[in-house]
């Protein structure tokens, strides 16, 4: 598994932007208000994850100070970080083609009222993406020190050393 490219995030973004503000350019009229409920959603798993990175990432950082990680859970840890970034990466995207179509629009109650809960979910979604980012980051296998007890910084797959 590679790691997740911060271009590729970007990328997915811009794409659903682009693809939210057409969508909500031609049916603004007949769409009901923005909810509030994918805020706390999205703080609480970039919490989660944040939590869970640092768990992780200490744990694989001193072996034998507590309950070693199966291999296996370290690596669905990464795929649901990977998930998780480019899910949080689309929803940023999503919303944040709604939040530039309705802010030509905030001399209105509802499309004002849209406006901060659409930048709302922006920010939220960006902290998932940063702390989706993290946990992957912290279940990288850390590099084993060579026999004078210094890490090998060479290719761990060289034939010829």
């Amino acid at each position: 598994m590679q790691v997740t490219r911060p271009s590729t995030l970007i990328g997915l973004f811009a794409l659903c932007v682009l693809a939210s503000w057409l969508a909500v350019r031609e049916t603004f009229a007949g769409l009901p208000l923005l909810p509030v409920t994918a805020i706390p959603a999205l703080v609480a798993l970039a919490i989660a994850e944040t939590l869970v990175g640092r768990n992780v990432k200490g744990r694989l950082a001193k072996p034998g100070t507590g309950k070693p990680l199966a291999p296996i859970a370290v690596a669905r840890l990464a795929a649901l970080a990977k998930a998780s970034s480019v899910t949080a990466a689309a929803i940023a995207g999503l919303v944040c083609g709604f939040l530039i179509y309705v802010l030509g629009e905030l001399s209105k109650a509802e499309p004002a009222r849209d406006a901060k809960v659409a930048g709302a979910t922006v920010v939220a979604a960006g902290l998932l993406v940063v702390a989706a980012l993290y946990l992957e980051r912290c279940c990288r296998a850390p590099t084993p020190p060579d026999d004078d007890g210094e890490p090998d910084w060479r290719d761990s797959w060289q034939w010829h050393h």
